[in-house]
């Protein structure tokens, strides 16, 4: 009997899933498996709703963002009894292993359905966030780096020519990644993450004396878990005096065609989930480490807590001189 792979893209979308779905099916046709993509990411598993992926169906999808395979949350998952219903349509539908493209919250799903099926969990870590444990890269992060320095260029044009200060908020509702790595390529004057709290006084402290060194213009970063960003725009404008704007990029950040680097992630991420599959050593999570793809316990990838580098918020004060 032919052995099968099912793959769920999980949560929220990122550049890059596309790719790590052809990557996987393409990898586990040569190994002799079928894949199956469950669709609406678990809101699928649980209605065993999927479609067949073949090495033809999923040809001229690298370059897609966002996912075939569709995806949203589903709180229903997290209810009594539907880790359970996701584990019968496995053992239905014979999956020896399932792959799950998405953040550590669908990590967490997948370390639960470990529990109770017979299938092998591996999770491929596709996030804008970066923030998932075991891996120093995820799938999309890059895209999302380079699509908001692109934007936060443009406004640093608009910023000089009118000698304006702006605040850009990007995502990042619990984590800073994103909003540190994109302030240091944008040579931001101040980076403000959920990580390292700043109050208004030290974000005026910095105003000031950039405006001592004669600098009129500046862009502040800011990851939108610090909080209301519209209200501190008010703020630094009527205790500055300066003209202060806010611009918020959105879901812009989450779209576009994947880097070369998202690409290569995800074709590298899905070949060493295949290999843990067919090798009996799934229940894993893979990931970048120090270079090397890697993996580690799926469970503890699920729950660990990735730690941040604040020291390169001292790198980005003193570039931002």
């Amino acid at each position: 009997m032919t052995k099968t792979i099912g793959i769920v893209t999980s949560g929220g979308d990122a550049p890059g899933m596309n790719a790590a779905i052809r990557a996987v099916t393409r990898v586990a046709h040569l190994k002799g498996y079928q894949v199956i993509g469950f669709e609406h990411g678990w809101d699928g598993l649980l209605r065993n709703s999927f479609k067949k992926l073949t090495p033809r169906s999923v040809g001229g999808i690298i370059q897609l963002g966002g996912t075939i395979l569709h995806t949203l949350r589903c709180p229903t998952f997290e209810e009594p009894g539907a880790v359970e219903k996701g584990a019968k349509t496995l053992s239905k539908n014979d999956v020896d292993g399932l792959v799950v493209i998405g953040g550590d919250g669908s990590f967490k799903g997948a370390s639960s359905l470990s529990k109770v099926s017979n299938a092998s969990m591996v999770g491929i870590p596709a996030t804008i966030d970066n923030d998932v444990y075991g891996t120093d890269e995820t799938i999309g992060f890059d895209t999302a780096v380079n699509t908001a320095v692109g934007a936060i260029d443009k406004i640093r044009d608009t910023a000089i020519s009118h000698e304006r200060i702006f605040i850009v908020e990007v995502m990042g509702r619990k984590r800073g990644f994103l909003a540190l790595e994109v302030g240091i390529c944008v040579g931001a004057e101040v980076i403000l993450i959920p990580e390292n709290p700043v109050k208004v006084d030290g974000i005026l402290k910095v105003m000031e004396q950039n405006s001592k060194k004669g600098k009129k213009a500046g862009i502040i970063v800011a990851a939108e878990g610090i909080g209301d960003t519209s209200q501190l725009t008010k703020q630094i404008q009527n205790q500055t005096g300066a003209e202060v704007r806010l611009s918020i990029l959105g879901y812009a950040q989450r779209g576009g065609s994947p880097t070369a680097r998202s690409r290569l992630l995800a074709s590298l991420f899905a070949e060493k989930a295949v290999e843990l599959i067919v090798t009996g050593k799934g229940n894993k999570a893979v990931g970048l480490l120090e270079g090397e793809i890697a993996s580690i316990n799926l469970e503890e990838a699920a729950e660990k807590c990735k730690p941040i580098d604040l020291r390169l918020l001292d790198v980005a004060d003193m570039l931002a001189t």
